[in-house]
């Protein structure tokens, strides 16, 4: 009976930890270039000779690597990345990733997030610009010109996530393992003037939320009988005679 409680204690751990991520995902549903985060569960068996017994384990989260839909807005510095790649911005944190291309000029001509962060190129050095040179244009490459001339390069990454990553700000997340920058891939480029939704789908996130509630509920109304139904039978037996 002991066992059966660990087994739900384990349950119940793994549901809670899902319950954080979904309700992460839909608070995030209209967060610009957010990608949700999934949760990978493998059944673990327990050394409880001679009954073999399973249990879940705590979870592997990773990323949803869904594209976004796409919003066109005309902006000259929106800027959204097709395929599998990122824009490296400079934070508090360290260098993250990050598909929120709203980006914006300062007076100095620094190119910045919407948070103020520094964009950084290929070389991971922060990307400048001439407020007074002109139109800025941004080749599917990434490559940014003004006045007819190359001036500067986005710097689009690509990551393994596999071995861990962190949230920050959001949209943005910190890989454990360096980003390596993209080169001569055609299925990864810049778009200008596009954004990149969420690529979270609200009604159906929030559906598994209830139904991942509703689990932790029942185990929970289940560890409580079974509490009961224990501490039962140790009065029964203690009192025997």
């Amino acid at each position: 009976m002991q066992t059966g409680l660990y087994v739900a204690v384990s349950s119940q751990m793994a549901l809670e930890k899902r319950m954080n991520t979904l309700a992460d995902n839909v608070a995030n549903s209209s967060t610009i270039g957010f990608r949700a985060t999934e949760i990978k569960f493998n059944q673990m068996l327990g050394d409880t000779k001679p009954t073999k017994v399973s249990f879940v384990s705590e979870g592997q989260e990773f990323i949803n690597t869904n594209n976004g839909g796409l919003r066109q807005t005309g902006n000259s510095l929106d800027f959204a990345i097709k395929g599998e790649g990122w824009f490296q911005i400079e934070t508090p944190g360290g260098p993250a990733l990050t598909r929120d291309g709203r980006f914006t000029l300062t007076e100095n001509g620094d190119l910045v997030s919407i948070k103020g962060y520094p964009v950084l190129d290929a070389g991971g050095a922060p990307i400048q610009l001439n407020n007074a040179a002109g139109n800025i244009e941004v080749g599917q490459d990434g490559s940014i010109h003004q006045n007819g001339a190359q001036v500067a390069a986005f710097g689009v990454y690509e990551a393994n996530f596999d071995n861990g990553f962190a949230r920050y700000d959001n949209s943005a997340v910190i890989p454990t393992t360096n980003p390596e920058p993209v080169v001569d891939r055609f299925d990864i480029g810049v778009m200008q003037g596009f954004l990149e939704e969420s690529n979270v789908n609200a009604v159906q996130e929030m559906s598994q939320l209830i139904m991942v509630s509703r689990a932790f509920e029942n185990i929970t109304a289940l560890m409580r009988d079974s509490e009961g139904t224990l501490d039962e039978a140790i009065k029964t037996l203690g009192g025997a005679k």
